[in-house]
């Protein structure tokens, strides 16, 4: 072996190590800002964190360090989620099937789909916040329950369509030409094989959407209002998780403070669970895959 290529060698060596000492110490640094969130809010939470809290809505002088819990902010973070990510899911599915079945996948009109749909994605959701708001007025709504779900759904459209196309993206193309020659339409194919096998993350997509909508504050700040009082139709006000959190950090009494802590620890559990949903209904749909 020539002296050039014993540098060359040991010059690649080097560049390996050194980038895989990054990319440790980048997954040491996420790691450890993780187990430090999550230290937070369980050793500020976890004290105050009651089944009164959670299973009731404010009292009088609950901001001021009286009784009562936050259970108007948690149905109210699942109402507005589920109904945002519903109403996304139903506008979204015919723009997803449209861009697998009758665009091919590299033609300049699906590109340029995909790229309005990323820079929906990067928009600052205050920016959705006061255009539902603009709705909101043109339409003669007052803050409520359907104003923001209406919101969410355009905050969460980009990111449910995006994620249902890359994962349909991923099945093999011999699977759909294969359906095709037997003599399938496109458009059955898509609901018959294609949605079948990218189901797993289908799904992923859609739990990937809601838990976004049920995280966000500023969207629904100008849409949804906030309420102490339980959401009992779509034309009233509706609290939620991330501004209750808001509100009760904001107040000056220590005792709400910790509240707020317990309020997103509830929030944080949420997302939790919801992500070990999707990993478990991953691993047991990835079995009936075609590889």
């Amino acid at each position: 072996m020539n002296p050039q290529s014993r540098l060359r060698r040991r010059l690649g060596r080097i560049e390996e190590t050194a980038f895989l000492f990054l990319m440790r110490l980048a997954l040491i640094s996420v790691v450890m800002i993780l187990g430090w969130i999550l230290a937070t809010l369980l050793i500020k939470g976890m004290p105050v964190l009651s089944w009164e809290l959670i299973s009731q809505p404010p009292q009088g002088g609950y901001y001021l360090g009286g009784k009562g819990g936050i259970l108007n902010a948690i149905l109210g973070s699942l109402y507005l989620a589920a109904g945002g990510t519903l109403l996304a899911l139903i506008a979204g599915l015919p723009v997803v099937f449209y861009l697998t079945t009758y665009l091919h996948q590299k033609t300049r009109r699906a590109a340029l789909i995909r790229l309005a749909l990323d820079v929906l994605w990067g928009i600052p959701s205050i920016v959705y916040g006061v255009f539902g708001f603009l709705i909101m007025l043109s339409l003669g709504l007052r803050t409520s329950l359907l104003a923001g779900i209406i919101t969410l759904a355009f905050l969460e459209l980009p990111i449910l369509i995006r994620g249902m196309d890359e994962f349909i993206r991923t099945t093999p193309e011999e699977l759909v030409q294969s359906s095709l020659a037997v003599g399938a339409t496109p458009l059955e194919t898509t609901l018959k094989v294609i949605s079948r096998q990218t189901l797993p993350g289908l799904i992923t997509a859609v739990l990937l959407a809601f838990g976004r909508g049920i995280g966000d504050a500023a969207s629904v700040l100008f849409t949804a209002g906030y309420t102490d009082h339980l959401p009992t139709s779509l034309f009233e006000p509706a609290a939620s998780l991330p501004l209750a959190v808001f509100f009760q950090l904001g107040t000056p009494f220590p005792a709400v403070q910790q509240r707020a802590y317990a309020s997103a620890l509830v929030l944080t559990i949420i997302i939790l669970v919801l992500s070990f949903i999707s990993r478990w209904l991953i691993s047991r749909f990835n079995k009936y895959l075609v590889r």
